[in-house]
């Protein structure tokens, strides 16, 4: 589905497209948006959104893209070469068939080992 209409009419006239992401999301923000005084001593903040590639969910955005959107850094994600220790990121994939589903899970097949008789019930 993506975005609303609303977004999608702000986004094409006034929207300016700062990057996109490994996973095909794209990053916007408002063309000459100025940060305005507020008062004592406070100041808005620049409009960012992102319009998602397929449906809408929050945790398909990767950290660096995170923390621009939130005002958490100010300059826009640059690629850069990966760790070998660093795994990709990955959204939340409960619900999905991707899903993480311990050993003895009913949505394993429900089987696991047999207790081991080290287990003893409280009773009141």
């Amino acid at each position: 589905m993506g975005a609303t209409l609303g977004t999608r009419i702000l986004t094409w006239l006034r929207g300016e497209l700062v990057g996109t992401d490994p996973y095909g999301n794209r990053y916007y923000r408002l063309k000459g948006d100025k940060p305005q005084r507020l008062g004592a001593g406070r100041f808005s903040r620049e409009r960012r959104w992102v319009i998602y590639n397929g449906e809408p969910e929050g945790s398909k955005v990767p950290p660096e893209w995170h923390g621009w959107l939130h005002h958490t850094v100010n300059e826009v994600p640059q690629p850069h070469p990966r760790y070998s220790w660093e795994k990709p990121h990955q959204p939340n994939l409960t619900g999905t068939p991707q899903a993480y589903h311990p050993p003895g899970s009913v949505l394993r097949g429900g089987h696991r080992p047999p207790a081991t008789g080290d287990y003893e019930p409280w009773v009141p």
